[in-house]
């Protein structure tokens, strides 16, 4: 891709809408050579954009979820000690043959030593995500996603794998990338991640999008969706934002309860239809309860200058006409 603008337009046409400084950030990563580092709140496109990313670069797309307790032999690779075992006992007539006339142990293992590669080969290799995108014969996308959840030692051993592209393998040798891979890595900011990766990344934080451009993403995605309706989900979505919830809504779940909206067939956001679906977007007991007092209360007054909770909620719940909400 030679341009920022040729970014952004290959990620429309994967369904993925890119400002100008994610575009920016991809190109320059893309000509850097540089991993991209992505951080910011969950479930605002993250992984999609390494998977929008390698769809329009025609990569394939190797992922490496991370989680606590991900060490390098769960990310690189395994070796099959029981395969090299199995196909030891299969070969064990050729083995004979092969000792035929040794006359001592040493003779005997020098021999077994010219048939090493037979035992000590790829055959017996399970790679693991970082040593496949380091492998592949086609041009890949490495999508190292959620970062933050590994230890701090597998990030310090990512360093060295993410500098040269390439791993040793102690029964077979070096790999050394085919093809360099375009790196994604992710990140929730559930911790901070070392100065020493960052330095490595081009760095970009993607945080909730404005009303306008979620709203784009819901015509996008829900196209089926009524105009009208979509916009009041997502003006109602980014009032929730606003309040003091334990889990924000996420872009996701504004896409999943635009889709319920519309398995409904709900013709606007009324009392009933957003009690029924709260739960879509908010994911804990607190925030439900927060949320429902929000709606019991009555519009305050222009003059009421007193934050009482509902202007979090905005017009596009006060404007909604209920009677007061059975005890």
């Amino acid at each position: 891709m030679n341009s920022v603008n040729e970014v952004k337009d290959c990620l429309a046409e994967q369904q993925y809408i890119a400002t100008d400084e994610i575009a920016t950030v991809l190109f320059l990563a893309d000509k850097l050579g540089k991993p991209v580092l992505a951080e910011g709140p969950a479930g605002v496109g993250k992984t999609e954009l390494g998977k929008a990313w390698a769809a329009a670069a025609e990569r394939e797309l190797i992922r490496l979820q991370c989680y606590e307790g991900l060490d390098e032999t769960k990310a690189l690779y395994e070796w099959e000690y029981a395969k090299q075992l199995l196909y030891t006992q299969l070969l064990r007539d050729k083995l004979s043959d092969l000792l035929t006339g040794t006359q001592t142990l040493s003779q005997a293992a020098d021999r077994l030593a010219g048939e090493e590669d037979v035992f000590f080969s790829e055959r017996f290799l399970l790679p693991r995500p970082l040593l496949r995108a380091i492998h592949s014969d086609k041009p890949s996308l490495l999508l190292i996603d959620e970062i933050d959840r590994s230890d701090a030692e597998f990030e310090a051993f990512l360093l060295e794998v993410l500098s040269d592209f390439q791993v040793s393998v102690p029964e077979l040798g070096t790999f050394k990338a085919k093809h360099h891979p375009l790196v994604v890595l992710t990140s929730n900011n559930t911790r901070e991640l070392s100065e020493a990766l960052k330095r490595r990344c081009v760095y970009i934080y993607i945080d909730y999008p404005t009303a306008d451009a979620e709203l784009r993403i819901v015509r996008l995605k829900v196209p089926d969706l009524n105009p009208a309706l979509a916009k009041q989900a997502v003006e109602l979505v980014q009032r929730l934002r606003r309040m003091d919830l334990k889990k924000q809504p996420s872009v996701s779940e504004t896409l999943d309860w635009a889709k319920a909206l519309l398995l409904l067939n709900a013709k606007s956001i009324d009392r009933q239809t957003l009690e029924r679906t709260l739960t879509v977007l908010v994911k804990h007991e607190s925030d439900v309860m927060r949320a429902r007092r929000g709606l019991d209360r009555p519009a305050p007054s222009v003059e009421d200058d007193e934050d009482d909770g509902l202007d979090d909620l905005g017009p596009a719940i006060r404007r909604i006409p209920y009677p007061p909400r059975n005890k």
